[in-house]
């Protein structure tokens, strides 16, 4: 079990990052992941830090579809791959329905068919093929060439059974957010299964946070992000867990703690993780210990348990 490492890019220099992405490749951490929020531009940061350090993996959760044509989206990440010798996993989602009608100003309208048909253009896009497709949302005709870029692995943020159902079909694998085991287990795994032709990635995403204070962390976390559980793909899977809010499905306690709850992750059916840190600056630093340690004493890409 791969156990990557992200932070919030927000409110930090761009010299900060690459740093950040060089002490987690130091520590042993496969992969180092950023996202895409109103901050740096996360495949430009991703293509910089990736030249500065060698060997990591690098990872978005997410990029969102709508503002970005796939012929756009595809050029970026190709280039990404140029020019870190193809170290790229690519996750995309759709974002929320208040930011990409409240701040871009697109429809959201059937955000599953936009979804297949965003996916249907992006991944011949990525294989190095010339598309010619119209659907009812977008049109992209032509294709992407960049010299020594090869696909990279393409994940989809994807919560809901009609979105597992495509992601299933046209990617990888998912990218999931606020999901718990139970919800895994009996919702996420079996549909994206079920649709996939091979054996998808289930790439979970978990805040974490080793502490002797488990409630006062749950409680400054729950503080934080209280929004997120007000978002409707976010509510659903929270729900579908039993969970009142994102502090619930944190990962929370001393090291023995925090390693059960990975091993129940796990047995769900993650096949890795990606971690953010949180808490005090020693918490977060007792936490990156810890699962620097797990990805020492586990075989890379296994599926063994923590």
């Amino acid at each position: 079990m791969r156990i990557g490492l992200a932070l919030d890019e927000r409110g930090r220099s761009h010299e900060s990052l690459v740093d950040e992405a060089g002490k987690a490749a130091a520590a042993g951490f496969p992969a180092f992941w950023l996202g895409q929020h109103t901050s740096w531009d996360v495949l430009t940061t991703l293509a910089v830090a990736g030249s500065a350090v060698p060997g990591i993996r690098l990872g978005t959760a997410i990029v969102p579809t709508y503002p970005r044509h796939p012929l756009a989206l595809a050029g970026q990440a190709l280039t990404v791959q140029a020019v870190t010798g193809n170290r790229l996993d690519l996750g995309v989602g759709l974002s929320h329905q208040v930011v990409i009608e409240g701040q871009f100003g697109l429809s959201f309208d059937k955000p599953a068919r936009h979804l297949r048909e965003y996916l249907s253009a992006l991944g011949p896009l990525l294989r190095g093929e010339s598309v010619d497709f119209q659907g009812e949302t977008l049109k992209a005709v032509g294709e992407v060439e960049v010299p020594g870029a090869r696909s990279p692995s393409l994940l989809v943020a994807a919560l809901g059974p009609a979105m597992l159902r495509v992601a299933g079909e046209l990617a990888d694998g998912t990218v999931t957010m606020w999901a718990g085991p139970r919800t895994l287990d009996t919702h996420i795994v079996p549909a994206i299964t079920r649709a996939s032709a091979g054996t998808p990635r289930v790439v979970v995403m978990v805040m974490v946070c080793v502490t002797g204070d488990p409630s006062g962390a749950r409680d400054l976390l729950g503080s934080r992000l209280a929004v997120a559980g007000e978002l409707p793909s976010y509510r659903a899977v929270l729900d579908r867990e039993g969970a009142g809010g994102p502090a619930e499905v944190a990962v929370v306690g001393d090291e023995a703690a925090v390693r059960r709850e990975l091993g129940r992750y796990a047995d769900a059916g993650a096949t890795e993780f990606v971690a953010v840190p949180f808490g005090t600056a020693e918490e977060q630093r007792r936490t990156t210990a810890l699962l620097a340690g797990i990805n020492r004493e586990s075989c890379p890409g296994s599926r063994e348990r923590p």
